[in-house]
């Protein structure tokens, strides 16, 4: 079975990484939960995807530059929410059940990784239980390389790109790299179907993501494919199209 995972909280049906997007994604009964997390100068870790404010709420300037009081002041675009923290996030997702989260480990806006990030994520996820039903993720393998020295039992995903891919050397040659150092390869929808025979070769099925699928047409042809996991904004549309095709079976 392909595993559904919704993306920023489901961003296509809620604000993008806003509590009630993760809240209102639970009740879909998706099988894992992605979200993103980035570390303010003042010590805080927040969750949102870009390294600066604009493009999803009503503030402006760099992520990290945000004091607490700026943060709780700082609007979601499309929502009565702020910016939430990654406990206020924990506390919404801590449901009890055993559903498995992605936490996206961002850098700042130079493309740099946050010094102590890992550590400090880590310790959000050990002190609520939930770091053995996590994932830590991230397109940069030397941030999932401290991930594993740091917390070497909480489970890794890296993301990879066509544009990443070839600053890596070609997608063969980045799959090598990090087949030991992780447990899921999440590539993006039109470079796995380019480079299917390479990579369903070199990984098994259930250690593969595509990423990130919102057309029926797409998703349809991935859980024909059997691939291990999907992520996309339109959770729901997947876990239908998953429905009617166990149904159909």
């Amino acid at each position: 079975m392909t595993f559904i995972t919704g993306h920023r909280g489901a961003r296509n049906l809620w604000p993008e990484n806003s509590l009630q997007g993760f809240r209102n994604v639970l009740a879909l009964g998706v099988d894992a939960v992605e979200f993103d997390v980035h570390l303010t100068d003042a010590g805080e870790l927040v969750v949102i995807h870009d390294a600066t404010l604009e493009r999803t709420s009503e503030g402006e300037g760099p992520v990290r530059a945000l004091s607490p009081s700026a943060r709780r002041a700082t609007r979601l675009k499309g929502s009565d929410e702020t910016i939430p923290t990654i406990g206020e996030v924990l506390d919404v997702l801590d449901t009890g059940e055993a559903l498995p989260l992605h936490v996206e480990i961002k850098s700042d806006g130079n493309g740099v990784p946050y010094a102590g990030i890992v550590e400090k994520v880590v310790a959000e996820l050990a002190v609520r239980g939930l770091d053995q039903r996590s994932y830590l993720t991230s397109f940069d393998v030397s941030v999932l390389e401290d991930c594993r020295r740091i917390a070497p039992k909480i489970q890794r995903l890296v993301s990879v790109n066509a544009a990443w891919a070839e600053r890596q050397g070609g997608l063969g040659s980045f799959i090598d790299g990090v087949d030991g150092l992780v447990d899921l390869v999440a590539i993006h929808h039109e470079l796995l179907d380019n480079e299917w025979e390479l990579v369903s070769g070199r990984l098994p099925l259930e250690r593969l993501c595509v990423w990130t699928l919102n057309d029926e047409t797409l998703i349809a042809k991935w859980l024909h494919r059997g691939i291990g996991h999907l992520t996309s904004d339109n959770p729901d549309l997947a876990l239908n199209l998953r429905r009617a095709l166990s149904s159909a079976a």
